[in-house]
This record gives structure tokens, sequence and C-alpha cells, in this order.
């Protein structure tokens, strides 16, 4: 009776379970993870990704190709969402995050069809990511001023060219160390750090600005273009009148009666002006629009006006200027207003911009150059990656080798401990151990070299001369100290990708049924709506 009621419940849902089940998802992942595989390394390929209406964009970065791409299947959205999360974290290892989840299952798959139970594989690739992440402190070293560059080069490899490089690298680093230096918090987020584009020039003509610049000017010409040291304002709202209610209206019973309702209206305005003007403003920034009405009084009080500037915009300006960001004039007080040091307008490229320098730490902008749109917007993409490593690197100083060296080191040392484990958990770390090598396999095999050859001749390199910085350079084909050739990696971004695989990949292990409601064409609302007026 109880089967029967299952069936009944279950008559309109398709299931897929247990090996069949994992099977297909082990074939989604292996699909996102190919999608991007020929993108990791500096002599990755690029994807042109073309959009519905026919927008073209071509780009390296993998968690770009992977958001841009349509996906159905769940647990292949799932890695993307792996890829999203590491992007954000770490701001590098995206591609790797996804390949190495990938072969994680694909090492699993091959396990579970010999008969190992997946919570077995799940426990083991647990022990496993714990003991790596142990051995990534012991193989780490801290950085100096001059590694930080070389890593964020290293992160960028393969998304720009090797010319405008170094000069990227240098410029994020440099605005990362100054951020840190003013920022009275521990961490600091990338996004303090404003971008702009700017269309001419070249990628190298990018620079860093005190101060925050915006793509504005000022409300009233009739104000003066530049300001000394003065208040700020922050209105995170407008200067209009205040609007009737939806279902209020105004019944105008004599003559003159709509006339006095303007002109309250204008006085409720003029007293918000004036306790603007009272608490000493000389700038107001404003999020939303200002009323014509206002104009000449603000102009009258001496108050230089921006209208319309994002939301992002006033908290760093706010943060610059140590102003608090305020919703209704009725609410100033004196630690409502900020300081500035100067506010000044100029013109760039025939498009207007204004630069407030704020009074504490003053807030920055780096202006990105480049000669058409697709190189602006690539190299804003390779910046912000650039910008996110810096940020990192500045609050956590720990480096490995990159060239697929650190995976090497990781997968010997998995396979020694492996063999200290009497369980069966010891076929999953082993699993975990050849899936570590999928990373300097790729890197090869991008630069045109055989994989297995090449994974052979890092792994003898560093087990004889005792070295686990000995990895790939991929430019000439050899093997080298990575450190001694400047191919580095924040630790950061080695660990994020570890957790983020393993755990994706467990996620995907213990799935073992997949039911999938079966929907049938339904009338649409609009229609029924319709049948029943007709009826």
């Amino acid at each position: 009776m109880a089967s029967r009621e299952h069936e009944r419940i279950l008559q309109d849902t398709e299931r897929e379970q247990g090996n069949t089940a994992f099977r297909n998802n082990v074939k989604a992942a292996l699909a996102l993870a190919n999608a991007v595989r020929s993108t990791l390394g500096p002599l990755g390929l690029d994807k042109m990704l073309i959009s519905d209406v026919g927008d073209i964009q071509v780009t390296n970065d993998g968690v770009t190709v992977l958001e841009a791409a349509k996906v159905e299947h769940p647990t292949a959205r799932m890695l993307i969402d792996t890829s999203t999360t590491q992007d954000t974290e770490a701001h590098d290892g995206t591609t790797s995050a996804i390949v190495l989840t990938a072969e994680l299952l694909l090492n699993a798959l091959d396990w579970i069809d010999r008969g190992i139970h997946p919570s077995v594989l799940t426990k083991g690739y647990r022990m496993s990511l714990d003991y790596a992440l142990s051995e990534i402190e012991s193989i780490s070293r801290t950085s100096d001023d001059d590694d930080l560059i070389r890593v964020v080069e290293t992160s960028l490899s393969g998304k720009i060219s090797e010319d405008t490089r170094t000069s990227l690298s240098e410029l994020a680093v440099d605005a990362a160390k100054i951020a840190f230096k003013r920022s009275n918090r521990e961490s600091i987020d990338p996004n303090d750090i404003k971008r702009i584009t700017i269309r001419g020039g070249r990628v190298s003509d990018s620079e860093r600005i005190d101060g925050i610049i915006m793509r504005k000017t000022r409300l009233d010409p009739q104000t003066p273009n530049k300001l000394s040291a003065g208040k700020v304002l922050i209105l995170d709202g407008g200067l209009d009148p205040k609007e009737l209610s939806l279902d209020a209206s105004i019944r105008i019973t004599e003559p003159g009666m709509l006339a006095r309702f303007i002109e309250r209206q204008k006085k409720e305005l003029q007293d918000r002006v004036q306790a603007i003007a009272d608490a000493g403003t000389n700038l107001l920034i404003v999020r939303d629009g200002v009323n014509d009405d206002a104009i000449p009084m603000l102009r009258k009080a001496g108050i230089v006006t921006y209208r319309r500037v994002e939301r992002d915009d006033l908290e760093l300006i706010a943060r610059a200027c140590g102003a608090s960001i305020i919703r209704d004039t009725r609410g100033i007080d004196s630690d409502s207003l900020g300081d500035f040091e100067s506010v000044k307008e100029e013109s760039w490229e025939s498009v207007d911009h204004v630069r407030i320098h704020g009074s504490i730490g003053s807030g920055q902008t780096v202006i990105i150059r480049g000669s058409t749109q697709s190189i602006l917007e690539e190299t804003k993409r390779a910046f912000d990656d650039a910008i996110g490593v810096a940020c990192g690197l500045v609050q956590d100083p720990s480096i490995l080798p990159g060239g697929g060296a650190i995976q090497i080191a990781l997968a010997r040392r998995l396979r020694s401990f492996s063999t200290t484990v009497p369980g069966r958990e010891q076929l999953a770390i082993e699993a975990y151990a050849a899936a570590m090598e999928c990373i300097p396999r790729a890197l090869s095999e991008n630069a045109g070299l055989d994989g297995l050859d090449r994974i052979l001749e890092i792994t003898a390199a560093q087990a004889s001369n005792e070295n686990d910085w000995l990895g790939l350079d991929v430019t000439d084909r050899s093997i080298y100290d990575m450190y001694e050739r400047g191919i580095l990696e924040p630790a950061r971004t080695t660990r994020q990708a570890l957790i983020g695989a393993t755990e994706s990949a467990i996620s995907v292990l213990r799935i073992g049924d997949i039911l999938w409601a079966k929907q049938d064409p339904q009338t649409p609302d609009w229609q029924s709506e319709l049948n029943q007026d007709d009826d």
C-alpha cells in the first residue's frame, strides 16, 4: 500500500538514482570545466562571447565566461557559484577552482564504479583538504614589496599583453598600499578604490589620482567650478517638494488657492535649503534630483551642488571626507558634515569630471585608459582582478610558487600522508592527490606540451632537490625555482580554490537522487481570465 502511495506521489516526477545520478552530475561538471580549461595559464587561449543581441566580448577570464553562459543543469550552476565565490574572495583562481572540482568528481567516479561508497570518499576528501591546508602554511613564504608586484603580474598572465602587465601591477599595488595605510580598518575593500575608464591613449597611460573623481558637472554653472577647503553635506535623497500620496487630491474652491499651495511648497523648500546653509555647508552632494526652484536658493547661499550621484560614490566621498550620509535635512547636526580639501572640475577627452579631495584619506581614483572600447573593458576586468589580489596581499602577504609547483608539492605530500591512513579513506586521499595534478597538466597542454611528461619531470625535480618551489615556466618550457623566476601566487588564492573545489565536490558526492518535476503546458493567467470573461 505504501509503495503504491509513493509511486502515485512521484508519478509526475522524473527520477535519477545512485550511480546514474552521480555519473550525469560528473558529465555536467566536466563539460563546464572543459569550457574554460583552455584559458588557464599565461599561454591560455581567449574566448569570444556573443550575446543574444550580437554584442561581442573577448576575454580570458574564466568567471566571465561561466557567468555569460546559459547553463541549465543544476550541478553546473553549483560549480558556477563556486567560481563566483572564488572571484569574490580571492579575485583569481576561478578557472583552477572549476577544473579541480571536475577532476575530484571524475576521480571519485572511478572509485565509486569499483564499489567504494561516496561517504568514504567524502571523509577522505575532507581529510585531504585539512592536510593540504596545513601543508600550505609550511610551504608558503612572506612576500616583500618587490614580491607583491610579481604576484600581481602572475595573476594577470594571459589576461593582458606582457608590455602593459607590469604597469598595471605596479598601479594596483601602489593603490592597495595607500588604501591600507590610510584605512583605520584591519582589512580593505577593493571597491574603496574607484576606477573609471577613459577612451584614448595607451593602457600604460593609466594612472592613480588622489581624490574621488566623478563624471559630473555642477548643477548651477553660475557657482564656482573650484573650491578650497570647506564643509560637505551628503544627502541620500533629493531636494524636491514633498509629493502628495497616491490617493490624495486638491480641491480648489476659491481664486488664489493654487498659488498659495505652490507658495507653501516653495517656503518648505526654502526652509530645507536654509537648514543646509545654516549647518555651514559649502558643497552639497545629492543622490536624487534637485528642484529647479532650489537652484537660485542654493546659489544665493553659496552652495555648490552635484546631483544624481550614485550610491557607491556617496559612500566613497563620505569615507574620504569623514561625513555621514543623511536622508533628511532635518537630521543635520555637526557630525553630519565632512571636510574636503579641494573641489575642482576638469575636462578629459571632452567630458566634464569633478575631483573631490577629502581631508580624511582623501580617497583615490584609478583612471584606466585604452584605445578602443573592447580594450578598455578587458583592461578594466584585468585591473579589477589585480586590485583585488593586491588588496588581499597587503593584508595577507603569504605567497606560494606558481607554475604548477604548489599543486605537485601538495600531491607528493598527500601521497605520503595516505600511507598513514589504514582505512579505505586512503583511496580517497590518493584520488585527491591525483586531482591536484590537473592544474600543471592543463598549464602544460595549453603551452603545447605533454601534460603527463611535465608532471613526472616536476615531481622528480622536487623530490630529488627537496625543493617544493620547482615548477614549470611555460614561456621557455623548462623547470625552475618559481621564486627566482617571479612566478608567484597568493596563498589565499590557493587556499580558497582548494576549499571551494572540495566543498563543491563533496556536495555533489552527497547527492543520491535527482528529482525532476514534469511541467505540462499551462494556459497563461491572462488567457484564463479572458476565457472566464467569455463564459
